[in-house]
């Protein structure tokens, strides 16, 4: 699933081309995209129809149009989602499910492509300057408003293990698994120990440590494992050359050459170094549960 630095990288292509463009047509091909507008896909491309794009925001995974009218076009990219700009008469691609056409100086369309379509668009009603939809989402780590020290003082409160933290969006938004183990592995922290067991150091050099990560993947235009994560040009990114420990199974560590090993975490899986990142004393709970 696209993270921080990967829909940063689609937000910020989208500031650059469509900002002061006219939605002039909408096109919903598939209703599954839209299915969280309460308007339904006839009232979504309604809403949109006509409306002028004036800003292109992020929340975490999160990101929006603002509208003239202070409506926005609220999106995530949910597995497999991306944002494509495209020439009017360019070949569909396979998985098209909503086209927008715009006009700022010429044509031009924005298409959203998914391709096992859990994500999805929605037109919020007053939500361009923060959608209520996503007003339980926190704030992520590269925001100017993230509070670092409420932040290191929850997570010292949790008992559950500091990567399951990182992966609540109500406490920090916009890290996912990739950038979690990378923090994870740069800190020296296995994602097992519990916040109560993490001193306010260990905590406040972690969420350091999850800034650099993901601003050097922002600098490398993100991760891409696939050709389901491209930016608006269809683009790959390539900081999947700079990874230390997420899909590096067997590779010897960076650090201290011991093999980077692979555990079962809710439903994925997590890296980490068994030397650098040893296991948690009197853990009894199987990393995940």
């Amino acid at each position: 699933m696209p993270e921080l630095p990967e829909v940063e990288v689609v937000r910020a292509g989208l500031a650059r081309h469509v900002l002061g463009a006219t939605v002039t047509a909408v096109e919903v091909l598939h209703p599954r995209p839209v299915r969280r507008d309460p308007r339904g896909p006839a009232g979504f491309a309604d809403a949109l129809d006509g409306r002028r794009i004036e800003a292109a925001r992020r929340r975490g995974k999160y990101l929006w149009l603002a509208l003239d009218n202070g409506d926005a076009l609220l999106g995530h990219l949910g597995m497999s989602g991306q944002l494509l700009l495209q020439h009017p008469g360019a070949s569909d691609e396979r998985h098209l499910r909503v086209r927008l056409l715009l006009r700022h100086q010429r044509q031009f369309e924005l298409r959203f492509v998914d391709q096992r379509m859990f994500g999805g668009l929605l037109v919020s009603a007053g939500g361009a300057v923060s959608p209520p939809e996503i007003a339980h989402i926190a704030r992520d780590p590269l925001d100017e408003e993230f509070d670092d020290d409420l932040f290191v003082h929850r997570v010292r409160r949790r008992v559950s293990g500091i990567k399951r933290q990182l992966l609540d969006q109500t406490l920090i938004s916009g890290v996912g698994n990739i950038y979690a183990d990378e923090a994870l592995w740069r800190a020296g922290i296995h994602g097992e120990r519990p916040g109560t067991r993490l001193t306010k150091r260990q905590v406040t050099d972690l969420l350091r440590h999850a800034r650099e990560v993901m601003t050097a993947a922002l600098g490398e235009g993100g991760t891409s494992f696939d050709a389901l994560y491209v930016n608006v040009n269809g683009e790959s990114g390539y900081f999947d050359r700079s990874l230390d420990a997420y899909g590096r199974e067997g590779l010897p560590c960076d650090r201290c050459g011991s093999p980077i090993r692979r555990v079962a975490f809710m439903n994925r899986s997590s890296y980490f170094c068994p030397r650098c990142q040893p296991v948690p004393r009197r853990s009894r709970r199987p990393i995940g549960s």
